[in-house]
Formats: structure tokens, C-alpha cells, sequence
């Protein structure tokens, strides 16, 4: 079993940046494929970014892709989104998430471990 704890969101005005970052405990953290993923009242969990057990594989969301950045050091048991050109539709509480199967996963229901989240909030 592995616990999650997020950090590094704030207010940021468009076109900023912030880093988020996950620390792991608990579990042998190279065993884990990493996911950052974002909620908005009243919807699901939405897809970010997701990076391999290695950290030589990543995969992007769309809406995110050029902008953000997902990255781990396995040494540290840590995860980091690094987020540059915010806009206000990057509002939201993100999360991340530890899956213990092989390969990268888009979906929500693949992840076995979550964090508590991090409020990210875009706006002048």
C-alpha cells in the first residue's frame, strides 16, 4: 500500500506557473506508474498526465499537452506536474494517483492509490 500527499497549488494568474508535487510513502514507489488527474465541482475526475514506472514513458491529455509536464525521481518517491501557461479553465482540485499494473492508464478506475489534493486556481 502506498500514501499519497499532494502540494504546491495556489492562486496563479493566466499565463503563470506552478509545480505540483506528489511525495509517496509507504511502498516501493518504482512499482507504481503515476497519474495526475483534475476535478471541477459537479464533474469526474479528469485525465492530465501519467508517467511509467521507469519515468521513460509519459502520456498527456490533450487540453494539457505542451503546456504541462509530468516527471518522477524514483530516488525521492516523488511525482511533479509542472504547469507553465496556465489559463482559467486549468482551475481545479488535482490529484494524484499510483497504479500498481504495468503500462500507462487514461482512466480513473485503473488507479489504486489516491491523494487527498491540491487546489490549483487560475485567474487575475
Amino acid at each position: 500500500q502506498v500514501q499519497l500527499e499532494e502540494s504546491g497549488g495556489g492562486l496563479v494568474q493566466p499565463g503563470g506557473s506552478l509545480r505540483l508535487s506528489c511525495a509517496a510513502s509507504g511502498s516501493t514507489f518504482s512499482n507504481y506508474a503515476m497519474g495526475w488527474f483534475r476535478q471541477t465541482p459537479g464533474n469526474e475526475r479528469a485525465f492530465v498526465a501519467a508517467i511509467s514506472r521507469s519515468g521513460g514513458s509519459t502520456y498527456y491529455a490533450d487540453s494539457v499537452k505542451g503546456r504541462f509536464t509530468i516527471s518522477r525521481d524514483n530516488a525521492k518517491n516523488t511525482v511533479h506536474l509542472q504547469m507553465n501557461s496556465l489559463r482559467p479553465e486549468d482551475t481545479a482540485v488535482y490529484y494524484c494517483a499510483a497504479d500498481l499494473a504495468w503500462g500507462i492508464k487514461v482512466s480513473s478506475g485503473y488507479y489504486d492509490y489516491w491523494g487527498q489534493g491540491t487546489q490549483v486556481t487560475v485567474s487575475s
